[in-house]
């Protein structure tokens, strides 16, 4: 596949480096020479300097004979204005990043279609949805569902009291209802096998259905937080989103230490308290009330600033802390502080952006923050290689597991002796690595 990057900021870089593991022939274009040299001296992929917005450019690119052309700079009409262009310059499919939410509204979808935009993402809401879930299920990492929670996809830190933990997998209780996918140690992943067995710290990935989502809970050893009240350090776009996409009964404080954006942030949300001041000032935390919240958010620009927030929070007595880090290399820092719940709206953005590179019929992809992995929700296709047989005769990939299927509605999970079918949902947890033989098995 032909696929051209308009944008070598975080997202549009985060993606290209994605791609050029693969067999994709990736160009990456920007006007910034020295953020090309950058990605092009360690990854194989082709640069271009040049504008989104200018035909010539544009056509010396090859955009022409595309199939996937993706915008993703930091302007959003300069992303629709390169996407309407490639598009009636012949590139089969477009993709561009906004940052308005009326655009994602379904009424318009075929209005941009008619424009030649394909589709549309926008990171900040995809970030905001990811911590609104992380506050609605408050004892996990990660929460991923599938098919209005047929099947749930769940990472957790599991502590030393729970009682999975220096159990074989074989043995755990229920085990038939439940599947742990991956566990993340240190810093290597695992895919484990029925001898292996959950130790104290680790982030453990459990797929599971409706009805044993709170056995799976317990067996973690977590409890539930109750969350009505809570702090955002940053008052960004994401916090925005955030604060708008609050369940009833849930309350926000917003700290803004930039006053020009505290008042515009004022304008957006009614519903939240918003305040002038830095949050990095323990005594303004303690002024504003911080032991007195459920939960802490920190969403600055600067992933160190959030870190030790996050740390200040934790020490104040809070339970739930989310920390926005765009800086990938703190990621395991981050883990090893146990500072809670990881935000990175690249590596979210870019797994969303991700399923239109695969060559099967993808209904879902996420990539999993503490793990180099992914877990997609694919279609069974009448035919193909995964319907042939017994789970334990496809002589699946090593690094690939198949954790549940959901079938007329209702969620399953996978053994050797199970028969996925035409037309099942399956989901799959499978190393990054090897998300690409999904084509052979699925096609």
């Amino acid at each position: 596949m032909k696929i051209i990057i308009v944008g070598a900021g975080e997202v549009g870089s985060h993606l290209a480096k994605m791609l050029s593991r693969e067999s994709h022939d990736v160009i990456l274009i920007d006007e910034d020479s020295e953020k090309l040299q950058k990605i092009e001296s360690n990854y194989d992929l082709m640069t271009i300097e040049g504008s989104p917005t200018s035909i010539k450019d544009m056509r010396g690119a090859g955009v022409q004979s595309a199939d996937l052309f993706i915008a993703v700079t930091p302007i959003e009409s300069q992303n629709i204005t390169a996407c309407i262009l490639a598009r009636n310059l012949g590139a089969k499919k477009t993709l561009a990043r906004i940052d308005n939410y009326e655009y994602l509204l379904p009424e318009n979808k075929a209005f941009f279609e008619k424009l030649g935009v394909n589709a549309l993402v926008y990171p900040e809401m995809l970030a905001s949805e990811e911590i609104v879930n992380s506050l609605k299920v408050n004892w996990v990492r990660q929460w991923m569902e599938f098919n209005d929670g047929a099947l749930t996809l769940i990472g957790m830190k599991v502590r030393k009291n729970a009682p999975i933990v220096n159990k074989r997998l074989m043995d755990l209780k229920n085990s038939e209802n439940y599947r742990i996918v991956a566990i993340r140690r240190d810093l290597e992943t695992i895919i484990p096998t029925g001898s292996d067995e959950v130790q104290a710290n680790d982030i453990v990935y459990f797929i599971t259905t409706r009805d044993f989502v709170v056995h799976v809970r317990e067996q973690a050893g977590k409890n539930v937080i109750d969350v009505r009240d809570l702090m955002i350090m940053g008052g960004g776009k994401i916090a925005v989103r955030t604060v708008l996409s609050l369940p009833d009964g849930m309350s926000a404080k917003v700290l803004e230490k930039n006053k020009n954006k505290a008042v515009k942030i004022a304008e957006q949300m009614d519903d939240a308290f918003i305040v002038l001041g830095d949050a990095s000032n323990l005594e303004l935390l303690k002024e504003e009330g911080i032991e007195d919240m459920d939960a802490f958010v920190a969403l600055t620009d600067n992933s160190e600033a959030n870190i030790l927030a996050c740390i200040a929070a934790k020490r104040f007595g809070l339970q739930k802390t989310i920390a926005e880090i765009e800086n990938i290399d703190y990621i395991p820092l981050a883990e090893s502080l146990d500072i809670g719940t990881v935000i990175n709206k690249k590596i979210i953005a870019a797994s969303y952006i991700y399923q239109y590179t695969l060559d099967v019929d993808v209904n879902k992809v996420k990539s999993l923050t503490h793990v180099d992995a992914e877990v997609v929700e694919l279609t069974a296709k009448e035919g193909s290689k995964i319907t042939s047989a017994l789970v334990k005769d496809l002589n699946l990939p090593k690094n690939l597991f198949i954790g549940g299927v959901i079938r007329d509605g209702k969620g399953f999970i996978v053994n050797g002796m199970s028969q996925i079918l035409p037309n099942d949902n399956v989901v799959v947890f499978c190393l990054s690595s090897s998300i690409r033989k999904l084509d052979k098995l699925f096609n």
